[in-house]
């Protein structure tokens, strides 16, 4: 326990904490934390350093980022960092205060470009676009930011951006641990102001429908023949099917009656982070 107290109050006062930015202070204390938490042994005083550094982590950035306002959510923002645990479930999402509505139905992270930059560097290899602008219309982005479930982008939604943001972004679509195909109900929105980062993720956001044509386009690719012996041959026509069905989606959602009021849900949605 000595040495625990020990590493902790080295992470809490970094010797270098007066030379660096309060964004790097904030990187090199995360990545002590996770350099040093997998060679603990797992136990019941591993767990509350472990809560205690994660509130460390929420507090840099509190300081970092100053008051947060989010219409409806919380005002006491947590990491959003969810384990130090390097190969845990939910480890390396995305860098910032993170809120939450009961039950998760409505999540908001904020972070800042600096943050948000090195973030995507991390998740290079994840094939995560590294311009910001071509991150907020990539599925990976919503994939890795928040929670522990794959995202399948169906849609981008054309919201009005505010005149003091140099980037807004909305996309319609489906998240979850099993098949990512049905009618699109996630909304999440992103806005780039300043030096701040605002993600708002709704799920059972909108009530949205097949559309026909796309279904017919899912049925001919996976009608094509396959080893069925080879289960990478399988999962590479589903994989290729759903590339086509969701691109088919893109496509023709706007002429669809549901998209005028996923538009609009998309907009209320930005409205209610408070930008300055």
């Amino acid at each position: 326990m000595m040495k625990w107290l020990a590493l902790f109050c080295l992470f809490v006062f970094p010797a270098n904490a007066k030379a660096a930015s309060p964004e790097r202070q904030y990187l090199d204390l995360r990545d002590r934390y996770i350099a040093e938490f997998p060679k603990a042994a797992e136990n019941d005083e591993t767990t509350k350093q472990h809560d205690a550094a994660l509130r460390k982590l929420a507090g840099v950035l509190r300081g970092l980022l100053g008051p947060v306002t989010i219409k409806g959510l919380p005002a006491d923002g947590q990491s959003n960092v969810d384990t130090l645990f390097r190969g845990d479930i939910g480890f390396g999402h995305l860098d910032g205060l993170g809120f939450a509505s009961e039950g998760d139905k409505t999540q908001a992270v904020v972070t800042t470009t600096g943050l948000l930059k090195h973030w995507l560097a991390e998740h290079r290899d994840d094939g995560m676009p590294q311009e910001v602008g071509a991150a907020f219309r990539s599925d990976r982005f919503y994939y890795y930011a928040i929670q522990d479930a794959a995202f399948a982008k169906y849609a981008e939604l054309p919201i009005a951006k505010p005149a003091t943001a140099s980037v807004a972004v909305a996309v319609l679509g489906v998240r979850g641990n099993g098949g990512l195909k049905a009618p699109p109900h996630e909304i999440d929105v992103v806005v780039v102001q300043g030096e701040k980062v605002y993600f708002l993720a709704t799920t059972d956001a909108v009530k949205t429908a097949e559309i026909p044509a796309c279904e017919k386009v899912w049925k001919q690719m996976m009608a094509k023949p396959v080893n069925k012996k080879t289960p990478q041959d399988t999962m590479a026509r589903e994989d290729q099917a759903m590339d086509a069905y969701t691109k088919c989606f893109a496509r023709e959602a706007p002429s669809q009656s549901w998209f005028a009021a996923a538009v609009k849900k998309a907009q209320s949605q930005l409205e209610l982070l408070t930008l300055r």
